[in-house]
């Protein structure tokens, strides 16, 4: 049975349609990217999954895992950016999403400090958040976001203003999480040719039809044969 299963799924702003009639599933081990046109509903897709937009119609069914369990890394806005606290308290305000406390626990400290260690942010845990870099702060956000859980990572165009050197690194880790640790990610995207080359799923948002399938079955479709100028059959 899959993880998470949307079935029809219809979303709007006010009268304005934003997701129309999406259906998709992902399984345990999955890596599912999310291409297609500006305004098909993707971020908006996203924030159906996690519970913060409500649907009007359609379903999406969780199987051993809640919506509360997902770790979701947003898209970068100038809050995030000028974060006022350190990247510890970034990452361990993550644990959060197990119900608010006033005081952390010895258990959250251990998964918040594991996370750093995963991400490759130790040396710079006690500096503020935001003196990092683009990259150094989505590291951070990604420890952050594991530290709701590592089952299921949501991560809505997480490249977005990076440089391709940053951008390459950050797929490499994001891909890392899913073989090596089991995470099952989401990923909203622009970028055609790393979603190909990492996620074995991908959801094609257009807005004269949607195509949700394996990499390879995407490659034939015309949404793919026009980015790629037709000259894709296998």
């Amino acid at each position: 049975m899959p993880m998470i299963s949307c079935e029809k799924v219809y979303m709007s702003y006010d009268s304005t349609k934003a997701v129309e009639g999406v259906s998709f599933s992902v399984e345990k081990g999955d890596f599912l990217c999310i291409v297609g046109e500006n305004g098909t509903g993707k971020s908006t897709l996203l924030k159906g999954i996690l519970g913060l937009q409500k649907l009007n119609s359609g379903t999406i069914v969780f199987s051993g895992i809640k919506s509360g369990e997902i770790g979701y890394l947003p898209q970068r806005t100038v809050v995030q950016k000028d974060f006022p606290a350190s990247v510890w308290e970034v990452v361990l305000s993550g644990r959060q999403t197990k119900g608010f406390r006033l005081f952390y626990t010895p258990e959250d400290r251990k998964t918040a400090r594991e996370n750093i260690s995963l991400m490759g942010i130790d040396d710079i845990k006690n500096k503020p958040f935001n003196e990092l870099s683009g990259g150094q702060q989505q590291r951070v956000l990604l420890a952050r976001a594991l530290c709701a859980t590592q089952k299921v990572l949501l991560l809505d165009e997480p490249t977005t203003g990076l440089d391709p050197f940053v951008t390459a690194e950050l797929y490499k880790l994001t891909a890392k999480l899913n073989r090596e640790y089991g995470v099952t990610i989401i990923m909203v995207t622009h970028d055609i040719k790393n979603s190909l080359e990492y996620a074995n799923k991908i959801l094609s948002m257009e807005h004269d039809g949607d195509f949700f399938g394996t990499t390879r079955e995407y490659l034939k479709t015309p949404a793919a044969k026009r980015i790629f100028g037709g000259g894709i059959d296998d």
